[in-house]
């Protein structure tokens, strides 16, 4: 008898290489390929890993996917032609959104920019009351008539907002009907299938750009459904969300937005498994691929997240109002162009070679310098063991003007994403461990450690592919939100309970679906709350006791103490209220095991010595450094920076000053010196 296949297949699709990581459910074996991602043709790139790691699809029982294309659309402005029904009166509010201005002296502000022109946004004769009951009926014929005019101008997308339909979602529910049965083929949204809370203008903001991306995402899911199909997989296959849990793909084709940040959101999994392992409560978990670099933050061994997000950069970004991962990126990745700007100013990024053509190193005719090129030639990466030979570096194609500065810029603006997710949340990033992954974040590691005061470093094990392999450690999960405004003082807990318990239903069902078992089931509940007068929450997670014992003062501790280490201050005897209800249901799996290494002594074994290199620190200038290959490393050794400790898919620097141990799953602890080199 054929034991049913049990290989759960990861792969995440970034900017310039495309990540495969796989796991042996019964053997426990772990996999891993790479390879150049293919942005013409996405799933030539995805093949091209399973091929390089010899995997084949017939023997997958998951394959979990994580992708940019959801993000690039949206930052390229390449969607769908879509338009906006929207309640009648409030056809503007996509335009004059919050009327922020984050930096008041800052004279080159730009608003941000719609991604539906105000000649495709058409008002809908309607109206509910702020408690959902109706004031104006919906008039169906008119919306009838406004289909077939959307069928007259091509439209390939519409996103629906109507008023209040997070509290009563029926005109909304029945609009989607109606354009559904005129526009068989378009791509119809409605705001309350993504966010049940309350703002307009951010529930707005998130249709509109589910229905801009709708159409190429969910193209593009289909398309790889049907290879797998063709390469023989017979198992689910599940998307990574902006959470890092897991949905099936054909709720991924609906809700694409809720993708968004798949892929970063997976490598911060990945880095709380770490913590798991480690017994590490706290830590920095930072990616540094080829076209940008993130970072998020674990606090008390759970990946802190929000509630929103502002997309592409907060001066001209728009509101995303679902559950993801708090991470924040800057455009600065190994492939990031360097110029030489007005005033004769070195800018690195965000401009990014990516994988065609690539960086000038690369010898697939890149011209401007990247930070990979100053890398390669400050003696950091070898022209010979790229990926493990496999990609071989032209070194006579760059030029070594400018090198140094390229990474000392580089270097302070991926610090700033470390600043984004710590300082400004009131948390002390020095306190903090930083796991550092993606192929180009080692390089780097202890340079960003010295800009922030950051004192310990962590490389995990194949940090090349640690987004990918992150998705392994992934449950599958079902976020939902429902606005109340209570009182903390006045709420009743039979109400809360009713609300929370209907939400939690919603996701156990849906988890029934997706094949989990009732004992596998995790409930989280949360509440976003806030002083009274106040017009800001924050989400504060809430242990179930509190809600057995029916214990507000609990509750309300527990809101000023995330108040004081997130403002600084907090209020005790000021009044609360509750916002919203928020429930996390997770369908947990089972996890690949612990990576472990052989013992060995303090002293690395001759073997793993590959050579001795010049290379350049900032300060010292050129210096003879030990090149170690990390696979040949064993529990217990012991390296004195500076060295080089190589793999297949990335290169990590110990600086002077720098102390490197091998731990016993193979993570490379760093300890950084105090001098800035």
């Amino acid at each position: 008898m054929n034991n049913p296949p049990q290989l759960r297949v990861a792969v995440d699709i970034g900017g310039t290489f495309t990540d495969m990581a796989a796991f042996d459910e019964a053997t426990g074996q772990l996999l891993f390929g790479k390879a150049l991602s293919t942005h013409g043709q996405l799933v030539n790139g995805i093949q091209a890993t399973l091929d390089s790691a010899d995997i084949d699809l017939k023997d997958g029982n998951l394959f979990l996917h994580g992708s940019t294309i959801a993000i690039n659309t949206l930052l390229e402005r390449n969607g769908a032609n879509t338009a906006l029904l929207i309640t009648e009166g409030f056809r503007d509010i996509y335009e004059i959104g919050r009327v922020n201005r984050p930096d008041a002296y800052n004279l080159f502000f730009n608003k941000h920019q719609p991604l539906v022109k105000r000649s495709l946004r058409f008002e809908v004769s309607e109206r509910l009351r702020a408690d959902g009951s109706t004031h104006k009926p919906l008039d169906e014929a008119a919306v009838r008539e406004l289909a077939k005019e959307l069928r007259g101008k091509g439209i390939e997308a519409v996103a629906v907002l109507l008023l209040h339909s997070y509290r009563n979602p029926a005109h909304e529910q029945r609009v989607k009907q109606i354009l559904q049965e005129e526009l068989p083929g378009a791509f119809i949204c409605a705001s309350h299938e993504l966010s049940q809370e309350y703002r307009e203008f951010e529930r707005v903001s998130t249709a509109v750009a589910n229905a801009y991306v709708g159409p190429r995402v969910s193209a593009y899911l289909g398309e790889l459904e049907q290879h797998l199909s063709t390469q023989g997989f017979k198992g689910d296959f599940y998307v990574v969300q902006s959470t890092g849990g897991l949905f099936p793909s054909a709720h991924a084709r609906r809700d694409c937005v809720r993708m968004l940040e798949s892929g970063p959101a997976a490598g911060v999994i990945g880095a709380q498994a770490i913590c798991a392992q480690l017994g590490m409560g706290d830590a920095i978990a930072f990616d540094m691929g080829g076209t940008t670099a993130k970072a998020g933050v674990i606090s008390e061994g759970r990946p802190l997240t929000t509630g929103s997000a502002l997309i592409g950069g907060y001066e001209r970004a728009l509101p995303i109002q679902i559950p993801m991962m708090d991470i924040h990126e800057v455009g600065t990745g190994g492939g990031s162009i360097a110029r030489i700007e007005t005033g004769h100013a070195l800018r690195v990024g965000p401009q990014s070679a990516g994988s065609i053509p690539g960086p000038v190193a690369y010898g697939r005719g890149g011209t401007e310098p990247t930070v990979t090129d100053a890398n390669l030639l400050l003696g950091r990466l070898d022209a010979d063991h790229f990926l493990g030979g496999e990609l071989k570096l032209d070194l006579a194609g760059c030029q070594r003007q400018r090198a140094g500065g390229i990474l000392r810029i580089a270097v302070t603006q991926m610090s700033h994403a470390v600043k984004a997710v710590t300082t400004e949340r009131g948390l002390d990033a020095g306190s903090f461990t930083m796991v550092v992954y993606g192929g180009a974040g080692p390089l780097h590691a202890s340079a960003i450690a010295r800009e922030l005061g950051i004192r310990k470093v962590l490389i995990p094990y194949a940090p090349g592919y640690f987004s990918a392999y992150g998705m392994l450690f992934s449950d599958r999960r079902y976020d939902y939100v429902r606005s109340v405004f209570r009182k903390l003082d006045e709420v009743s807990f039979d109400e809360i309970e009713a609300l929370y318990k209907s939400m939690e239903d919603e996701g156990r069902a849906a988890l029934t679906q997706s094949g989990t078992k009732p004992e596998d089931v995790v409930i989280e509940r949360a509440a976003d709350m806030r002083y009274v007068g106040q017009e800001h929450a924050v989400t504060v997670d809430l242990p179930g006791a509190f809600f057995v014992d029916k214990d507000r003062s609990a509750i309300k501790r527990q809101f000023d103490d995330l108040h004081k280490v997130r403002y600084g201050t907090s209020a005790p005897k000021e009044p609360a209220d509750l916002v919203s209800l928020r429930v996390t249901v997770l369908g947990t799996m089972k996890k690949p095991p612990k990576h472990s290494v052989d013992s060995g002594v303090a002293t690395p074994e001759a073997a793993s010595l590959r050579g001795v290199k010049p290379v350049y620190f900032r300060q010292g200038g050129w210096a003879d450094t030990p090149v170690y290959k990390r696979d040949l490393l064993r529990a217990g050794n012991q390296i004195t920076g500076p060295a080089l400790i190589e793999e297949h898919a990335s290169t990590t620097v110990v600086q002077p000053g720098d102390d490197l141990r091998v731990d016993e799953l193979g993570n490379l602890q760093i300890t950084i010196g105090s001098d800035r080199s």
